[in-house]
């Protein structure tokens, strides 16, 4: 910017002086690094992949002007697993004891710095038990074992679930 003069000749022979009074005004450039989770909005837009992304705008001297993104974006993860179990479950993932069938979920952050979810689809069976109480003459004949004496017995068998029972 600044202001200017030339000499000339004018058509009539004459010196001449051009005056210029000259604002030069400049175009503006930036550039963002940013990394983001699953999405980023900017300018408007939503973006979910990694990349250099551009946009040109009219700064306030009124010159185009490029604002430059360049985007990482990481994503969050998810994961599962389904068990059965007798009774109860700790679960690794958080340390909590389940007793009853349901899904569970536990979030965390994975190597990425995003959400990871983890999902434990549960079936808890139960074990079960059973009492008798028979009185026989001279000896008992209980599931294949003869008893001769009298007491309390058990035996340990696994029921229809699967589970652990006496």
């Amino acid at each position: 910017s600044g202001s200017y003069n030339q000499m000339f000749i004018n058509a009539s022979g004459c010196d001449s002086i051009a005056v210029l009074d000259l604002t030069i005004n400049y175009s503006n450039t930036s550039t963002s690094t940013v990394t983001a989770c699953d999405s980023y909005l900017w300018n408007g837009i939503t973006y979910t992949a990694s990349g250099i992304y551009d946009t040109t705008y009219t700064n306030a001297a009124g010159c185009d002007s490029t604002a430059t993104l360049d985007l990482t974006i990481n994503y969050s993860t998810t994961s599962s697993e389904t068990r059965t179990e007798c009774d109860s479950y700790t679960w690794p993932v958080n340390g909590q004891t389940y007793t009853t069938s349901g899904t569970y979920t536990d979030v965390s952050t994975n190597a990425a710095g995003c959400d990871h979810t983890e999902t434990l689809n549960l079936t808890i069976n139960n074990s079960s038990s059973s009492l008798q109480v028979v009185t026989a003459c001279d000896s008992y004949d209980w599931n294949g074992l003869i008893y001769f004496s009298s007491g309390s017995y058990n035996q340990m068998f696994i029921n229809a679930s699967g589970c652990d029972s006496i």
